[in-house]
């Protein structure tokens, strides 16, 4: 991957906004769990918090992980409802001794720099997002840690098995939000989908605009649009919006049609048995496994900050699920595909 197209995943984001709970209110309170050991791990989530079966809850397995075998504890947090206190969690779990700190989302990177020069003996990780400013340098005192993911690159994947799936030749991509990072999963979609079947008609739509996050969040809208794209004649639609992704499925199964998941394996996680049928595959960012392997590495101490650290194809930190057995039948083709991505024989573009 190039150092530009990092840098245009960087400082974007793929905010997976969810069904709340009672951890989730407007003071940002959260909870906290235990496994013994010296371990204080802070997790700041962003909007909607634990609960969103993707983003959110992806992130929080891989501190579970982490402090389970390492021995420790954690505590969770979550943003009041206009997402105005983010610089108040990531103080708040800082101020009580929590380290390292993990800030879930993009949105984080406009008050990191700031809290973590306050703390500079406390490591800190964004994910989705860079640690460092537009010109290179640092957002804080080295102390910040970018966990950035390829997500054009497996989303590449899920648009080539979507052209090799669809019966119509007609596929769609519903996005949350039309931000950069949003838009390049509808980029690498698009790009593979077009790679697989050069005449395929692709439709592309956004929930809400930039800077208008209830596109994460709204399963209702999620399924007026995806139902729009059915009713068009596409018959497989990739979801890249978070909790709203949940509509998407509703209109896949109201129309017998498929949909495709992100960030998680959504197949196994959407909670609803009935929509498991409609999941043909998810567009995985392994949250998990990155933020297990920085806390590891942090417990090692070979965490210095002040560097990114970007999951792609190569290192497993994207790809697609397999749940339900709906892509066994072109597993070849797909993994040629990823092959010439690794090997640099095809460069995947971030922007549409």
């Amino acid at each position: 991957m190039t150092k530009a197209a990092v840098l245009l995943l960087a400082g974007s984001m793929a905010l997976a906004a969810c069904a709340s709970d009672e951890k989730n209110n407007s003071s940002g309170s959260g909870s906290s769990g235990s496994s013994g050991g010296d371990l204080k791990v802070g997790i700041a989530y962003d909007t909607g918090g634990r609960g969103d079966k993707s983003f959110n809850d992806s992130a929080f397995a891989g501190v579970e992980k982490a402090t389970k075998d390492n021995g420790g504890k954690y505590t969770e947090l979550s943003p009041n409802s206009d997402a105005s206190n983010r610089a108040d969690l990531l103080t708040q779990l800082a101020d009580q001794g929590y380290n390292p700190v993990i800030a879930v989302g993009f949105a984080y990177g406009d008050v990191i720099g700031d809290v973590a020069k306050q703390y500079p003996d406390t490591q800190f990780a964004i994910v989705d997002s860079s640690a460092l400013d537009a010109d290179g340098k640092p957002l804080g005192a080295s102390n910040i840690t970018g966990l950035q993911f390829a997500a054009n690159e497996g989303s590449f994947l899920g648009g080539v098995a979507a052209a090799l799936k669809t019966t119509t030749n007609h596929i769609g991509f519903v996005g949350g939000v039309q931000t950069p990072l949003i838009q390049a999963f509808e980029a690498g979609y698009v790009a593979g989908a077009k790679a697989a079947k050069p005449d395929i008609t692709v439709d592309v739509e956004y929930i809400s605009p930039a800077g208008d996050f209830s596109g994460f969040n709204d399963p209702a809208k999620g399924q007026i649009v995806a139902q729009g794209m059915y009713d068009k004649g596409a018959d497989i639609v990739y979801a890249a919006a978070g909790g709203s992704g949940i509509g998407v499925f509703q209109a896949a199964k109201a129309s017998n049609a498929r949909a495709i998941g992100v960030d998680s394996d959504q197949y196994q996680t959407v909670g609803d048995p009935t929509l498991q049928p409609v999941i043909m595959t998810s567009v995985l960012k392994r949250v998990d496994n990155a933020v297990d392997a920085y806390i590891n590495d942090f417990v090692d101490g070979k965490i210095k900050g002040g560097s990114d650290i970007v999951n792609d194809l190569k290192t497993d930190g994207v790809g697609l699920a397999t749940s339900g057995g709906f892509i066994d039948d072109i597993q070849a083709q797909i993994k040629e595909y990823a092959d010439k991505i690794k090997s640099g024989e095809i460069t995947v573009p971030t922007t549409p």
